[in-house]
């Protein structure tokens, strides 16, 4: 039976609510002068710096009448105001939102109507993607813009009284709303809280290996999950963040070497932009780097071309409702006998819970556990304290991700005999022609040894007699020539003859600004079977 004397308001010695703020607040202590962050301008941050920012922004945003639990909207890229806001934001009492950089004029009214926002701080070079729309938004107290000039943000912040940043008398306060891509339904905002928040970032420390010595280049976009909970995880441990506002492949692997950079994290379009450019440089990095991909399961071919010039794939599975990653793919000891080829299949499966999930189950529709057979699918269930606390104003679709206990993921998956879980497809993806089931990813996998191809989505299409036929859309790497009816038949010496697709499609994938291939928009388009 747990005792206390509890007092309201009054600070307890053994029960401390957990927040990722103090990660800052550590690290200002201990590190104050030490590297934090490298902007993308290249100007040098100390821990102390950064503390000093992120209080200046709490005492702004609390004079400009922002109250506790009200809403912090910021349109930026990854730079130092997206940073600090991660920690000045909720320092202050509020709830940041970050939004995504590449929505439409209408999705950035139906955010910030819905995110009830009080504040908006916008980086200049999006604010024309806002500006149309700021004057309809009702309790929008003020717009603050990221430019330098007399009124900009680095005016107000310096104008500013620093306060103290406010940790959480409730570690289940909401600490970030996160907005789902929406890429099977309109977006979600996934509320995240401080306790939620804390611990995934502790689990990313751990499956990445994070250390005070490492450096972290944020190719991933902060606003996407938080940027993973590396936000936090990177200050965590005293590592030092190099921000990126725009990821160029060529100048990735040039800031990898100029600042020894150990670890980065992104979707495979980022991970494919690499490969493509290391081809062009044809030289190793020098350096020990590790690579988290996650969105989208990496090609075997794609891991294995980054081993070859230093860089480890780190395989992650997760979502929005899971603060980003929530499975890791381990390397075990035996893997070191395999070949190339044999280790990047197993690096392509999603792994194993990370370090705070309490759970992770492939199950059938009534939640009994399905065979571990590395055959029988069922769908991911989750359960964790790093689930989200619910989705913003949206009860009905709560209880539904949330029935029985666990969060149902929509993906169809597999657990192998060694536990490790591989994910076949998003439920929705699944094609069944004739009655057999086709996972999309697997057909993708065999394009993706094509060295024609960069890159590849599979889709299901209506057909009369079968039901649904696999559809590829298919992106080539530059200057690659090939025909459908060439890949056609590459495929049918490799993948059973019904799972080849019905006709390939040429061209460029549209994708989410995190880099997930959309696929609701390639089953739009009507194509006609090349077989």
């Amino acid at each position: 039976m747990r005792q206390t004397n509890r007092q309201a308001g009054e600070p307890q010695a053994n029960d401390v609510p957990l927040s990722p703020l103090s990660f800052l607040l550590r690290m200002a202590e201990i590190k104050g002068d030490d590297e934090a962050l490298v902007t993308d301008s290249g100007r040098v941050l100390t821990w102390a710096d950064l503390l000093d920012r992120a209080e200046r922004l709490a005492g702004a945003l609390r004079a400009a009448g922002v109250r506790d639990g009200e809403r912090v909207a910021v349109l930026a890229p990854n730079d130092a105001p997206l940073l600090e806001a991660h920690y000045g934001v909720p320092g202050a009492g509020a709830v940041l939102v970050a939004l995504n950089t590449r929505l439409s004029l209408a999705e950035y009214a139906d955010l910030l109507r819905r995110s009830d926002v009080r504040v908006l701080i916008v980086d200049e070079a999006l604010a024309d993607r806002v500006e149309p729309v700021i004057a309809g938004i009702d309790g929008l107290r003020c717009v603050v813009t990221v430019a330098d000039r007399p009124d900009g943000y680095e005016a107000w912040l310096a104008a500013a009284q620093a306060v103290p940043l406010r940790l959480p008398d409730d570690e289940r306060a909401p600490l970030a709303i996160n907005f789902t891509s929406g890429t099977t339904a309109g977006p979600k905002g996934a509320v995240y809280t401080h306790r939620g928040c804390y611990l995934n970032a502790m689990s990313q420390v751990v499956a990445m290996n994070l250390r005070a010595d490492s450096t972290y280049l944020w190719t991933l976009p902060m606003f996407h999950c938080s940027g993973w909970c590396f936000t936090w995880a990177v200050t965590a441990v005293g590592a030092r963040h190099v921000a990126l506002r725009k990821v160029d492949p060529d100048r990735v692997l040039d800031l990898i070497g100029r600042y020894d950079v150990t670890h980065l994290c992104g979707a495979p379009v980022v991970l494919n932009g690499l490969v493509e450019a290391s081809r062009r440089r044809t030289a190793e990095l020098g350096a020990e780097v590790t690579f988290a991909v996650g969105g989208a399961p990496p090609t075997p071919a794609a891991i294995a071309e980054m081993r070859e010039i230093g860089v480890e794939i780190v395989h992650l599975y997760g979502m929005t409702e899971t603060y980003g990653p929530s499975l890791v793919c381990e390397l075990r000891p035996e893997w070191a006998e395999l070949d190339a080829s044999a280790l990047a299949r197993k690096v392509s499966r999603q792994g194993v819970r990370t370090l705070s999930v309490e759970s992770a189950r492939v199950v059938t529709g009534d939640l009994r556990d399905v065979p571990a057979d590395g055959e029988t699918p069922g769908e991911l269930a989750i359960r964790s304290n790093t689930v989200i606390s619910h989705y913003l104003d949206d009860l009905e679709a709560t209880a539904r991700a949330f029935a029985g206990g666990w969060l149902h993921t929509g993906d169809a998956a597999v657990r192998h005999p060694d536990g490790y879980i591989e994910i076949r497809d998003r439920i929705k993806d699944v094609i069944i022609s004739g009655g057999e089931n086709i996972s999309s990813i697997e057909v993708e996998n065999a394009l993706a040894d094509h060295p024609a191809v960069r890159e590849s989505a599979v889709v299901a299409r209506a057909h009369p007699k079968w039901g649904e036929v696999p559809v590829a859309h298919v992106a080539l790497r530059d200057g690659a020539v090939v025909s459908d009816h060439e890949l056609i038949d590459w495929l049918r010496d490799r993948i059973a003859h019904f799972k080849v697709p019905a006709a390939i499609v040429f061209g460029e994938l549209p994708k989410t600004a995190t880099g997930k291939i959309q696929k609701s928009e390639l089953r739009a388009i009507d194509t006609r079977p090349s077989i």
